[in-house]
């Protein structure tokens, strides 16, 4: 053995991907351990270098260049009762923990989680990755508790040590944004930097228990793979809903709109423009052509359908027959006013024959038209009660 022996970290190591390396001696790997008075241990700059022996840590040492000997490492002196004489030599192993940053260590899901969009209620497969820093802040926790029997510690042990632990509580804060905040995965990126603020306080105890200080946690993405089917029909749901709001319809209205497109591609008929007869024949058949009418002459008027047909002139229109809620003329036997909708005659509940406003009884079956109280006061449709005298309406 020579008489001065240097222990030093091996250069061809990236300091950047190995945090912890045992020293092994390059002429003699079996005597690795075999320490002599007055080995020089060399630390590099980053770097803290501790002495074991027996899964004991004796002593650290940072950055500069130390003489071993039992007069300055009194612990190993008391451990071994060493006999005089500066050339015996004493086991114990040297571990180079390097203290630099290292902020690129990734992270990802390796399998999609499987979570239940807030506001369609599907269940779709949710991403995530991004990456953190680290630094080994405890040395001796740090080879403690992680390191243990292995000769070397490098940046792929340390991340596959903690990735279940980070997914897990990544996963259970995406849940809680998804699930608990109500926000859709396709705006949850607005909460990117949130999350990863919330991410470091959640891993930070855990990561303090191995010596490892948490540094710049970043949540790069939280994202749905596009030819899911589930994320294929959230889209298409919500690119139709875009659509009826830019245009001013809710989707019921929308399916009704469907429907006499449909009934119009059958053949109906309604004064030249089919899309207006299929909507104003199903608002008669429904019980509803007030609502329908209206919707089929928004749809002409938004839409821009051809073959609408024209408003008739004032000189060839009766000069009596005027809608009562728009005032423009119509022309004889209309029932919907081809400007705003309104119905221009009433329908017979009984036998939907067309009868003239305020008419209290169908000129067609005679059936009453219009309710009255016992009082002699007519009664609104839908009132519950008489304006006149108070009476609850049979």
């Amino acid at each position: 053995m020579a008489l001065i022996q240097i222990v030093e970290y091996d250069s061809r190591l990236d300091p950047a991907n190995v945090f912890a390396w045992r020293y092994v001696d390059p002429k003699n790997p079996a005597k690795s351990d075999e320490l002599g008075n007055w080995t020089q241990l060399i630390v590099q700059e980053s770097q803290e270098a501790i002495l074991f022996r027996d899964g004991q840590a004796l002593d650290r040492f940072g950055p500069g260049r130390y003489t071993l000997s039992t007069d300055n490492i009194p612990i190993l002196g008391k451990l071994l009762r060493l006999p005089t004489g500066g050339d015996s030599p004493f086991k114990a192993s040297v571990w180079f923990v390097n203290k630099l940053h290292v902020l690129d260590v990734k992270w990802g899901t390796a399998h999609p989680l499987q979570l239940k969009d807030p506001e369609y209620k599907i269940p779709i497969p949710v991403r995530a990755y991004g990456q953190f820093g680290v630094r080994i802040e405890d040395a001796r926790k740090f080879l403690m508790k992680l390191v243990g029997v292995r000769p070397m510690l490098d940046r792929g042990i340390l991340t596959e040590s903690f990735k279940g632990l980070i997914l897990n509580r990544i996963g259970d804060l995406i849940a809680s944004y998804l699930v608990k905040k109500k926000i859709n995965v396709f705006e949850v990126s607005a909460y990117l930097g949130e999350m990863a603020d919330e991410s470091q306080e959640r891993l930070k105890p855990v990561f303090d228990d191995y010596g490892i200080e948490v540094i710049n946690f970043y949540v790069g993405s939280v994202n749905v793979p596009e030819d899911d089917p589930a994320v294929v029909d959230i889209r298409k749901a919500m690119s139709e809903r875009a659509r009826m709001e830019v245009v001013g319809y809710d989707y019921r209205q929308m399916r009704s709109f469907d429907t006499m497109e449909k009934l119009a591609e059958s053949g109906s008929g309604g004064g030249g423009n089919p899309l207006m007869g299929a909507g104003l024949g199903l608002g008669v058949g429904m019980g509803a052509g007030g609502a329908f009418g209206q919707m089929a002459g928004q749809m002409a008027q938004n839409f821009g359908i051809s073959g609408a047909p024209e408003r008739p002139s004032a000189s060839t229109a009766d000069a009596a027959n005027k809608c009562p809620g728009c005032g423009k003329p119509y022309k004889e036997g209309a029932r919907f006013c081809a400007d705003c909708g309104k119905p221009l005659a009433s329908l017979c509940p009984k036998c939907s024959a067309a009868v003239e406003h305020g008419a209290k009884f169908c000129p067609s079956c005679g059936a009453a038209l219009q309710k009255t109280c016992s009082c002699g006061a007519a009664i609104s449709p839908g009132a519950a009660f008489c304006a006149s005298c108070g009476k609850k309406v049979e």
